[in-house]
């Protein structure tokens, strides 16, 4: 290119229909097709495009015999003219639908999402119907910020809860009814299945959930007639009411279970696990006025159910 080709100072963007120009041209790799596409003349787009190289001081095409190719300049301008014209098609897409949906992404673990919060959840959604709810059930510790969560409900030690409280957990063994008969005493334990979930990749013991009630009574060292295990609580849960063995029940979670007959408590009231679930909110949730409501809500249902 001559030195007299005016180009355009450090940073300067080149006008937008060249860009244009440009990548229709270097998709196709002919001028004719790309006048075509964007309803130019042939001689226009030819001219757009010497029009940019002289602005760029570089040669984007090698003009062969009827054909065209890239030339490396024009490969690396190519990459990243694509990608921006995709960015501004998707932004353009989206500023156009209108406004952001309105959604609450909530963290919990999967025995607390589905045993009380799913079956709870028509609550809040019906009476906010343009509201988008998004659960992640999962006992990973998610970083609120950056899995851009607005709250999460999580089982912490009383002692080191953070944020407002829903309730104390209490615990104690349950099994399906059919089983009420063998469990009059705690040494029928002894007999029976104790059904378990392992936290392998959370440095607890295979009975973790059981501890508690166990250290009350006085049975660090029960042994069973067998195990099962499993690695949500829900299947444990699932498995209790299926007959196959006594679960440590974990109150409030499975009250409706209890209130339904679908299983019971043989062996009386529970204790305290001196655990409790706790709602935390990350930074976004401060501008999200859903993400409060849902906030409230959840304290107002662990209060019903509660005095329930």
């Amino acid at each position: 290119m001559h030195a007299e080709n005016a180009k355009a100072s450090a940073g300067e963007l080149p006008p937008l229909e060249l860009l244009r120009s440009f990548e229709a041209a270097a998709r196709r790799l002919s001028f004719t097709l790309a006048a075509g596409e964007l309803h130019l003349t042939q001689s226009a787009v030819s001219r757009q495009i010497q029009q940019l190289e002289a602005s760029l001081g570089v040669l984007l095409f090698e003009r062969r015999h009827r054909a065209l190719a890239l030339t490396e300049a024009g490969g690396v301008l190519q990459r990243a003219v694509t990608d921006s014209l995709e960015r501004l098609r998707d932004a353009t897409a989206r500023v156009r639908a209108g406004p952001a949906p309105r959604q609450v992404a909530i963290t919990t673990t999967p025995g607390f999402a589905s045993l009380w919060l799913i079956p709870r959840l028509a609550h809040f959604t019906g009476a906010h119907p343009q509201v988008d709810v998004r659960v992640s059930a999962t006992l990973e510790v998610l970083d609120l910020e950056r899995s851009r969560i607005d709250l999460a409900v999580r089982l912490m030690p009383i002692s080191r809860g953070t944020g407002p409280a829903l309730f104390e957990e209490t615990v104690v063994p349950m099994c399906a009814p059919a089983l009420a008969g063998s469990l009059r005493t705690l040494p029928d334990l002894a007999k029976l299945t104790l059904l378990t979930v392992d936290y392998p990749d959370h440095g607890e013991a295979p009975t973790a959930d059981w501890a508690p009630w166990l250290k009350l009574m006085g049975l660090d060292d029960l042994r069973m007639k067998s195990t099962l295990r499993f690695t949500q609580y829900a299947d444990a849960v699932a498995a209790a009411v299926a007959g196959q063995g006594v679960v440590i029940g974990r109150l409030p979670l499975l009250r409706e279970l209890l209130r339904e007959g679908r299983l019971v408590t043989p062996l009386g009231d529970g204790a305290a696990s001196q655990r409790g679930y706790f709602v935390q909110a990350s930074r976004r949730a401060a501008a999200n006025r859903d993400a409060q409501d849902f906030a409230q809500w959840l304290r107002d249902e662990a209060e019903a159910a509660q005095r329930g």
